[in-house]
């Protein structure tokens, strides 16, 4: 296994220029000042290109070229795309092992491990801030007996919603009361703590989205959730539940002292009627996504694949998505995801 390609370039704001001169990925930025990386001698992994910047096909290519993820994101960074290299799709075997979990027995026992390393990690946050945990629905989890895979998955989300209700109600006790929701909503939520969740929860989605397919997975076979619903990258969901305790962790600590004036009302019609959604404002929203890009990059408590008892959060999952693969392709005799120490 390389060294991971840890170095990214970012254009945020508007007005910057990206381009390739002699071998250098160059920045120009609004200013006017320019900076300049050695594409061959720095361990670049990422360019992220926020809306309001300008990149050359030039600079495109050499990212395609030298494997670079390149991402494109809106103005407030909320990642919506991805340059895709075509070999990124070349690992048969990794992909043909995954379709054969769903027959062989390990998609009974990947859906129990996706729903059991979501638990286990609320019960770290549960415990941080000496709430009450449930180290049971784990046990009960492990314990079902069902072998069709659309009945075990069904039994799982019924234990796992139930636990994670009463997850969010306990946490939310953790935000001012005036703009605390009475129950978690993930789609089209009017309360704007939920969408503040739902939007930190996109870029979750982004990071392993981009591990699942470094990993050479299929992103829509799901264990978990139901991989039938082809509109849904359903592994890549499968994969977010083991994370999401980290962004709730997150999120407790950059926002536990929001007001009411801190969000703004955005207007949608449902049913032909007038309704409005509470929005964080523009500039706390930005600098929550900026602080949210430190968290990916921030050290935890988790042992690493080759050596280390510590890692990035970011690398944490590559890895996981890598260990996965080798699951499948029966090169591990098991999986058990890492639950990191936020």
């Amino acid at each position: 296994m390389g060294r991971a390609k840890t170095e990214k370039i970012v254009l945020d704001g508007y007005g910057s220029y990206l381009k390739m001169d002699k071998g250098c990925f160059v920045v120009r930025r609004k200013e006017g000042s320019e900076e300049s990386y050695p594409a061959l001698e720095m361990d670049l992994g990422e360019i992220n290109l926020s809306e309001g910047n300008v990149v050359t096909t030039d600079a495109l290519v050499y990212c395609g070229l030298w494997g670079v993820d390149v991402v494109f994101s809106t103005k407030f960074g909320e990642p919506i795309c991805m340059l895709k290299d075509f070999n990124d799709d070349s690992y048969v075997s990794t992909r043909i092992s995954q379709y054969e979990a769903l027959k062989n027995g390990k998609g009974l026992r990947l859906a129990k491990a996706f729903a059991i390393g979501k638990i286990e990690g609320q019960n770290t946050v549960l415990r941080k801030y000496g709430l009450k945990e449930n180290p049971y629905v784990t046990r009960q989890i492990d314990s079902l007996l069902e072998k069709d895979l659309q009945v075990l998955r069904r039994r799982i989300l019924h234990l796992e919603g139930k636990f994670s209700q009463e997850f969010f109600r306990q946490i939310y006790t953790v935000f001012p009361e005036n703009v605390r929701p009475l129950t978690r909503v993930s789609y089209q939520a009017f309360v704007g703590l939920n969408n503040v969740f739902n939007l930190t929860y996109t870029f979750l989605k982004w990071k392993c989205y981009r591990a699942i397919v470094k990993a050479h997975l299929e992103p829509y076979l799901g264990f978990l959730h139901d991989y039938l619903r082809p509109t849904r990258p359903n592994l890549v969901c499968d994969f977010m539940e083991l994370y999401r305790y980290l962004i709730d962790d997150f999120l407790i600590d950059n926002c536990r002292n929001l007001k009411p004036s801190d969000f703004y009302p955005k207007t949608v019609y449902i049913g032909g009627r007038k309704a409005k959604r509470m929005y964080l404002k523009d500039e706390l929203a930005s600098d929550l996504i900026d602080d949210l890009h430190k968290l990916f990059v921030q050290k935890v408590k988790a042992r690493r694949i080759m050596r280390g008892n510590t890692q990035e959060v970011e690398t944490l999952i590559n890895e996981e998505a890598l260990l996965l693969g080798k699951y499948l392709r029966d090169e591990r005799d098991s999986w058990t995801p890492r639950v990191a120490i936020p």
